[in-house]
C-alpha cells in the first residue's frame, strides 16, 4: 500500500483511552460499504493498520481510527478503527475521540449547546450528540448499535476451574467474566494479571465458543473479554482486556453496551433504565437502554453511551521508502509474551 508523504493525526484519549484519530494523509481503502473497507483491511492488505498501530510510531497502549469519506448518504463522516490484532468494527471510546477531533478541528462544523454527527462505521450508523461550548466538546452521546445476548452463563473449562461466562455483542463480540470468578479485583495494581487473564480466556473461548453477527459478514470472534464486578453504589467496574495483553484504560463503550444486553435479556433492566460503568482507573459512562428492537430474529436493546474526550496534541507520521521498520514491530518487554501472535506475516 502506497501512502502519501505523511499521514496527519490528533492525538485524544476518552477517559485515559489513547484513541488517536487519523485525519489526513491515508490511501483510499477499496471497498463499496465501511464493512468492506473493514474486512479489506484485516483479510487483504493490511499495512496502513501495522504502520500506524505498531513501533516505532506507536506503542501497545493506543487505537488509531482511520477517517474516511462515509459510504451511505446520511452519515457525515466515516471511521475504522485500528488495533494492534485488527480492524475492528465500532469501539465506543474510540467513537467518542473521533467526534471530538472531529468537532474541535473544525472539519464538521460544530453548533452550540448541541451538535448532532452521524458516523459510518462498519457495525453500523452511530448517531452521536456532541454537547458543547466554547468550542469545546464537554461530552458525547452515542446510539450505539443494536446489542443482544447471545449467551448466558455459558460454561467453559479454565485454569480456574468451570467457570460461567456471558457472549453478547456490543459492537462487537464480548464474553463478560465476573471478576471474583478468576480470583482478581479490578484495581490498577492488578492490571498486569488482568490483561493476562484476558488474553487466557479468549484463546480458550476461540475453541469452546463460536459466534457469528447474524447480519454483518465477517463478525465472526469474540474479540475482548470484559470483566465486571456489581459496586455498592449500582456502578459495574469493568475490565475489558485487548492483544497482546493489555487492559482498557477507559469504561469501554461497547463492552458496556454488551453488559446493558446481558442485564435486559435477564430482566434486570427496562427502557429507560441507565447504569455507570467506571473503568480499572477510576473513568465513568453513563449507559442507558434507549429502546429495544430485534436483530436477526434475536432480542437486542439500543444502548446509549455518554463520555468525554480530550485532544491534547497533535502529530505527523512520515513515511520514507527505505526505513527499514516501514512494517513495524513489537517486543515481548512491553507488549506481553503473546506478542508473536500479532506479527505473523500479513496476506
Amino acid at each position: 500500500m502506497h501512502f502519501k508523504k505523511s499521514l496527519d493525526l490528533l492525538l485524544v484519549h476518552c477517559q485515559g483511552e489513547l484513541g488517536h484519530v487519523l485525519m489526513g494523509g491515508a490511501p483510499e481503502i477499496p471497498g463499496e460499504t465501511m464493512l468492506d473497507k473493514m474486512n479489506h483491511i484485516n483479510t487483504v492488505d493490511d499495512s496502513l493498520r501495522r504502520f500506524v498501530t505498531f513501533e516505532p510510531r506507536a506503542h501497545v497502549a493506543q487505537s488509531v481510527n482511520l477517517i474516511v469519506a462515509p459510504t451511505r448518504d446520511d452519515a457525515d463522516a466515516g471511521f475504522i478503527v485500528l488495533q494492534a490484532d485488527r480492524a475492528h468494527p465500532m469501539s465506543g471510546s474510540n467513537c467518542i475521540c473521533v467526534v471530538t477531533a472531529l468537532l474541535e478541528s473544525g472539519r464538521v462544523a460544530m453548533r452550540e449547546p448541541e451538535t448532532m454527527v452521524r458516523l459510518d462505521t462498519p457495525a453500523g450508523l452511530i448517531v452521536a450528540r456532541a454537547r458543547c461550548k466554547g468550542g469545546r466538546c464537554l461530552s458525547v452521546s452515542l446510539d450505539n448499535v443494536p446489542s443482544f445476548a447471545e449467551l448466558l452463563d455459558h460454561q467453559i473449562e479454565t485454569p480456574w476451574g468451570r467457570i460461567k461466562v456471558d457472549v453478547a455483542f456490543g459492537g462487537v463480540y464480548y464474553a463478560l467474566v465476573d471478576a471474583d470468578r478468576i480470583g482478581l479485583a479490578i484495581a490498577p495494581e492488578n492490571a498486569r494479571a488482568l490483561a493476562e487473564a484476558g488474553i487466557a480466556l479468549k484463546r480458550l473461548l476461540a475453541d469452546q465458543v463460536t459466534v457469528r453477527h447474524p447480519t454483518l459478514i465477517g463478525v465472526d470472534e469474540i474479540a475482548y473479554v470484559m470483566f465486571r464486578h456489581r459496586e455498592p453504589d449500582g456502578a459495574v467496574r469493568t475490565c475489558t482486556t485487548l492483544p497482546p495483553g493489555r487492559v482498557d484504560r477507559s469504561p469501554c463503550g461497547t463492552g458496556s453496551s454488551a453488559n446493558l444486553a446481558t442485564l435486559f435479556a435477564r430482566n434486570e433492566l427496562s427502557v429507560g433504565d441507565g447504569r455507570i460503568s467506571r473503568s480499572i482507573i477510576g473513568g465513568e459512562f453513563l449507559v442507558e437502554a434507549i429502546g429495544e428492537t430485534q436483530v436477526g430474529g434475536r432480542g437486542a436493546v439500543l444502548p446509549r453511551i455518554t463520555g468525554r474526550g480530550y485532544v491534547y496534541g497533535r502529530s505527523e507520521l512520515r513515511c520514507a521508502l527505505d526505513d527499514p521498520f516501514g512494517a513495524g514491530f513489537a517486543l515481548s518487554d512491553t507488549w506481553g509474551p503473546q506478542v508473536d501472535l500479532l506479527l505473523s506475516p500479513g496476506v
